[in-house]
């Protein structure tokens, strides 16, 4: 087995996916992880290659959020699309990249990714309400490559 498919097990997968639905529940934002092997250089870089390759750019409201861990790499990032950067806090991104490091560093990735993924939804639902209209555009999977 590759490290890919032994970082989470398929119960936490399913909690992850669960934990964004619920996030997606109260905003029009939207939420992705994806689980790499590597970034292979520059960790910025390649999550922004994988956010276009999600269409994640293609959200009406420009509020995607994308979650990028790079396994072998023992790193990740946080990319917001710029709708959401234009009116998040400054430090927004740290705090919440803070509080998934913390428990990536005890080895508790599935808890890590959930406590940022509901960070991220409540902070989407502050600038991104639920509106009646909207629609789930983005699929609430683990992508990996």
């Amino acid at each position: 087995m590759s490290k890919i498919e032994n970082f989470l097990s398929a119960l936490e997968e399913e909690e992850i996916i669960e934990a964004i639905r619920m996030a997606e529940l109260n905003t029009s934002g939207e939420i992705r992880v994806h689980i790499e092997k590597s970034s292979k250089g520059n960790l910025y870089q390649r999550s922004l290659e994988v956010f276009h390759a999600l269409k994640m750019d293609n959200t009406k409201a420009q509020n995607g959020v994308l979650i990028y861990v790079a396994v072998e790499d023992r790193t990740f990032t946080i990319y917001g699309d710029t709708g959401i950067n234009r009116v998040v806090p400054k430090d927004f991104w740290n705090n919440t990249k803070d509080t998934i490091q913390s428990h990536f560093k005890t080895g508790d990735f599935c808890r890590g990714l959930v406590q940022g993924i509901l960070m991220a939804g409540k902070e989407l639902k502050n600038h991104f309400p639920y509106a009646s209209d909207d629609k789930n555009e983005l699929p609430n999977e683990i992508s990996k490559s």
